[in-house]
């Protein structure tokens, strides 16, 4: 069994082994639950700009307010540039209702808040083009995929990750759609350093 706190090297696939199966439900879920979007380091920020700032291919100016002008992105889901900011949407990569599903109903608010805003982790949080963020909505990877298939088992490695991180569960349909991603890929090491205790 692993701790908190304990950082943890294995290839992806048999991170995906060990997740827990289980079924999912949403039952009591409220996105409000997750709060989400806060300024941690109370630098005028937020979790969302501070994303937009860390992954922009060209730094953008940063106004009062944190106002961003100018600036360029890349969406990987969808492989395309992006030269304004408002166009681009921050994705949590394992959506609120999808960790909700999957073991974040037991966790505390304060929990909750940490996960929604997790800047520790770059795997967790990600900007990318609005239309791909409302075309994945909170689906897992047995019903959507990033359009890009390029990205595709890298996405998949990050997802399994980020539920690595937290302990969340898979349910059947989620390990065998990821399963069958990744045996097309190369059997890449992840490290993860872990947040929930593991079941």
């Amino acid at each position: 069994m692993s701790d908190p706190g304990e950082t943890i090297v294995l290839p992806v696939r048999d991170a995906l082994k060990a997740l827990p199966l289980q079924d999912e439900s949403r039952a009591g879920y409220e996105r409000s639950k997750f709060r989400h979007w806060t300024d941690a380091d109370r630098d005028g920020c937020n979790t969302r700009m501070e994303v937009l700032l860390d992954e922009a291919v060209n730094a953008p100016e940063q106004g009062p307010i944190c106002a961003l002008a100018g600036g360029s992105w890349y969406s990987a889901y969808d492989d395309t540039q992006f030269d304004n900011a408002r166009k681009l949407d921050v994705d949590h990569l394992v959506p609120l209702a999808e960790a909700w599903d999957s073991g974040a109903s037991a966790w505390t608010a304060k929990e909750r808040e940490a996960y929604a805003n997790d800047l520790d982790d770059p795997r967790a949080l990600i900007a990318v083009s609005a239309a791909s963020n409302r075309s994945k909505s909170d689906q897992d990877p047995a019903t959507w995929m990033p359009p890009f298939e390029g990205y595709r088992c890298r996405y998949a490695g990050d997802w399994v990750a980020d539920k690595t991180r937290y302990q969340l569960s898979v349910d059947p349909d989620e390990k065998t759609a990821l399963s069958q991603i990744l045996s097309n890929c190369p059997d890449s090491t992840i490290e993860i350093t872990l947040i929930a205790e593991a079941p």
